[in-house]
């Protein structure tokens, strides 16, 4: 069994449902890459479930996250859904606790992501490697809610940000943490260096899991993107199979890597054992989200 941990799919621009942000597409995609073409794809790499994270496309108003809901409603045994909020909403909008539940009164909706790898915008688009906005004391209720209502939100940092991320995990031990796209490695970064081997002290809480996504877009080789392989062992190290899940990011890699390719790469990784595949693809999601 395959799940893939981290998807995206929107529609066609239209007047009831508009694309809000379009330069907010992945490099070369002027279209939608619709549910179905999602789900097509998935029948064609032996994917059995995926999880579909809400494109910034449609804003971060009361509609973003309807695309994604209409998505699990089309395929509600084999898609689940991640949404987006505003953060920070003005005085028109409601506070981001009630965003929140919201968007996660849904029996597939599994949390919220929270980009902070980018400058706090209605479209995360600049890279700030040294944000802290998602400290921010404005935020606590939004945090009180999210452990009280048993959900998970997914944090998308770069690797300078990973002590901070570590200081807000320490803060809101009720919450479930999944760090995306295994902190995005780049230019910046070495398995054995600081900042990266800070993920070491975010393996200390156990209500951290980290997905192991986006890699072709990280690598500079060829499938199956050996230079990323060291990363994967350092995580295996600090946090266990049991925490680590698999993801694609496509279509967004789709400028690097076709679907398949975003996801057996794992099969060329020498170190894993049968049980840690298992984890990885499919039994970390399951057991972290419960469903």
């Amino acid at each position: 069994m395959l799940v893939d941990t981290h998807t995206h799919s929107w529609g066609a621009d239209t007047a009831e449902l508009p694309w809000r942000h379009p330069d907010v597409t992945p490099p070369g995609w002027s279209g939608p890459y619709t549910h179905a073409d999602l789900v097509a794809d998935m029948d064609r790499a032996d994917v059995a479930e995926a999880v579909v994270v809400t494109t910034p496309l449609y804003g971060r108003g009361e509609r973003a996250n309807e695309y994604t809901k209409q998505a699990i409603e089309a395929h509600p045994d084999r898609l689940y859904g991640v949404g987006l909020i505003d953060f920070f909403p003005d005085a028109e909008r409601p506070d981001p606790a009630g965003q929140l539940a919201r968007v996660v009164d849904h029996d597939r909706m599994l949390g919220v992501r929270l980009h902070a790898a980018f400058e706090y915008a209605a479209a995360p688009t600049t890279i700030d490697r040294s944000g802290t906005w998602f400290l921010d004391d404005s935020l606590t209720e939004f945090w009180e809610t999210a452990g009280a209502l048993d959900t998970a939100v997914f944090v998308f940092p770069k690797a300078q940000q990973l002590r901070d991320v570590a200081r807000l995990v320490q803060r809101h031990p009720d919450v479930t943490f999944v760090i995306d796209h295994m902190g995005w490695p780049d230019e910046t970064t070495a398995p054995d260096a600081a900042p990266w081997t800070d993920f070491e002290a975010l393996a200390d809480a156990d209500n951290v899991a980290v997905k192991v996504s986006s890699v072709p877009r990280s690598s500079g080789t060829s499938w199956p993107y050996a230079d990323l392989h060291d990363y994967l062992r350092r995580l295996l190290e600090w946090f266990g199979p049991e925490r680590l899940m698999l993801g694609s990011d496509y279509p967004w890699m789709d400028e690097w890597a076709d679907y398949e390719a975003c996801l057996s790469w794992l099969d060329a990784v020498d170190c894993l054992s049968w049980r840690d595949e298992a984890y990885l693809r499919y039994r970390t999601f399951h057991e972290i989200h419960r469903v």
